[in-house]
């Protein structure tokens, strides 16, 4: 399959009937670092929740429809700083409506999950996302295939119930910084 731009995919978020679940694999992102939100948190001022950005107006829209987000993130034991700022920000997509757990990389390696990120649209679309080593992502495969989609929903189910509220986990990850 050809890489493509993550621009020519960001239709399926709106567009999407039931389900959009992501796996989330890597130890940080170069956007989030690039970001004042994160330069913020690295000098230890809590990011704040931004209910009208446009990803939490979308995921409020789509519960209103019945359609619902999730999302799973592999954390390092300790967690990173990228893996500390995500959960940091989870709150505020938490409070528009997306169920954000946390999995521990050494039980998601146990377990088999993949290696990389990924979006799940509906259980029948694919998006695998390309990430180089400087954390950004350089293109995205849509996949219909039914054995890839197939084995993304197992690596979903297999995820979910070992699984933890991102919350509770970055109230653990405070407590001992």
């Amino acid at each position: 399959m050809p890489l493509v731009p993550f621009e020519e995919i960001t239709h399926l978020f709106a567009g999407f009937e039931h389900t959009a679940f992501r796996l989330e694999t890597r130890r940080g992102y170069a956007t989030d670092r690039a970001g004042e939100r994160f330069q913020a948190f690295q000098r230890g001022i809590d990011p704040r929740p931004e209910p009208e950005h446009s990803w939490n107006v979308n995921v409020r829209d789509k519960g209103a429809q019945g359609a619902h987000f999730s999302r799973i993130r592999i954390v390092d034991d300790p967690p990173t700083d990228g893996q500390r700022f995500l959960m940091a920000t989870a709150t505020g997509n938490v409070a528009a409506g997306e169920d954000i757990r946390v999995i521990s990389r050494t039980v998601a390696e146990s377990v088999g999950l993949p290696d990389y990120d990924f979006w799940l649209f509906d259980s029948r679309v694919l998006v695998r996302m390309h990430i180089d080593d400087t954390d950004t992502t350089t293109g995205v495969e849509l996949i219909e295939d039914p054995s890839a989609v197939l084995a993304a929903c197992r690596a979903r189910d297999t995820a979910w119930p070992l699984a933890v509220p991102s919350a509770q986990v970055w109230a653990q990850v405070r407590s001992s910084v």
